[in-house]
């Protein structure tokens, strides 16, 4: 093969999939800005502004030359403290600060763990409907996802017995995410130990997602597993961020808890990769991690309140199943008895030709299942004005009411 016919990107990254959620909110904003009046469910974004004295601490961290300068690649050593203390408090999981890295985000989180923990053809068992980050960061990695899927009739709750029947000798990690997204589900303590304690027994890795562990509803609890199944803890690691407890998703800090040696050996991947995470917005996490809940408190209840609103919507849509989410902020419906039926001379034949049309008809935006490996469902975010929600699945309903067989 000449020079001039090799192709002009690697196989391994135009393997990788656009983020489906962040395309629709693009899509979305787009359509906007064109003048339609596209009410958007894609992205799970807080509407909320970050909380004042958490900007505050950042414009006064701009004005510190020490922020100007380069810090250590695992994080400033106060911050992977607070978070360490805020581990504590939160989950009652203790970790030293050496334990701690803190990342670009969630997402890189996401990946380092991967890159840090996969040897090529090392599968993943993943519960799913999952995120759309978590199998384009396995296979990134080397990793092979296998999903193992949870539908409405089981609350979206994968059990042991379907872990274990996916469990190969290739198997290395379980990607645990609770509450999750993109279903809102919420898996019960004595589940989540349950499952920690049959991967230790198999003697493979939880990464365990808690980015959404103050957002649960009703009588949901959020437990941290290698706190109830602490014979985990050695081959666990936890990834968190600030994004969604502090409305912090533009500031882009995220972290890894887990055993040192994997620490150790993220870190030096980060330090190559994209040495210390920006100061300022290191400085922001600090206030928010160490500060009080006072304003989680509040967009909690919000999110509470819209998070029934868009049930009791959905519920009353013909065609529609909608199980009651207990954290995150999130729905996400079947629609598949509504696939194939005749939409004014258009029959879509998958839950993304429904949303695309969903879209051009009644200019509301969500993602299709196929974005979360479930094919048939869509995901709304309640994480968007009152008004704007009531609006947009009633707009929809509409539509989805004319269905004719």
């Amino acid at each position: 093969m000449s020079e001039t016919t090799k192709p002009r990107v690697s196989a391994r990254i135009s393997a990788i999939a656009e983020s489906a959620t962040l395309a629709v909110d693009a899509k979305a904003k787009a359509l906007k800005a064109a003048g339609r009046p596209v009410i958007g469910f894609g992205a799970g974004e807080p509407d909320f502004p970050t909380p004042e004295p958490i900007v505050k601490a950042a414009a006064d961290a701009c004005e510190n030359p020490a922020n100007h300068k380069y810090t250590p690649a695992a994080g400033l050593p106060e911050l992977r403290q607070a978070i360490a203390d805020k581990t504590a408090r939160d989950s009652n999981y203790h970790v030293k600060p050496s334990q701690v890295l803190v990342t670009n985000g969630g997402k890189q989180a996401v990946y380092q763990t991967f890159a840090t923990l996969l040897d090529p053809g090392d599968e993943v068992i993943l519960p799913a409907p999952y995120w759309t980050t978590y199998p384009e960061a396995i296979a990134l990695a080397g990793g092979v996802p296998v999903p193992v899927v949870a539908d409405e009739t089981s609350d979206y709750l994968v059990s042991v017995e379907q872990l274990e029947a996916a469990l190969t000798d290739r198997t290395k990690i379980l990607l645990f995410c609770s509450p999750s997204n993109p279903t809102g589900a919420v898996y019960p303590p004595d589940q989540v130990a349950a499952i920690g304690r049959w991967a230790a027994d198999k003697g493979i890795w939880v990464v365990t997602d808690e980015i959404y562990e103050h957002l649960v509803y009703g009588g949901a609890e959020h437990v941290s597993m290698p706190v109830v199944a602490p014979e985990i803890a050695d081959r666990c690691v936890v990834l968190n961020g600030v994004a969604k407890t502090y409305a912090m998703t533009g500031w882009r800090v995220g972290w890894m808890i887990g055993p040192q040696d994997v620490i150790t050996a993220a870190t030096n991947l980060q330090s190559h990769l994209s040495s210390n995470v920006a100061n300022v917005s290191q400085r922001a996490a600090l206030e928010a991690v160490s500060g009080p809940l006072d304003a989680v408190a509040m967009m909690r209840e919000a999110f509470d309140r819209r998070r029934q609103t868009m049930v009791a919507m959905l519920r009353d849509i013909p065609g529609v199943t909608c199980p009651e989410p207990k954290g995150a902020f999130y729905c996400y419906p079947s629609v598949a008895a509504l696939i194939g039926k005749d939409f004014g001379g258009v029959r879509p034949q998958s839950s993304s030709e429904l949303a695309a049309l969903v879209l051009e008809r009644a200019e509301v935006a969500v993602v299709p299942g196929e974005a979360f490996g479930t094919p048939g469902y869509f995901r709304l975010s309640y994480a968007l004005g009152d008004e704007d929600l009531k609006t947009g699945v009633q707009r929809m309903g509409d539509f989805l009411r004319t269905a004719k067989d």
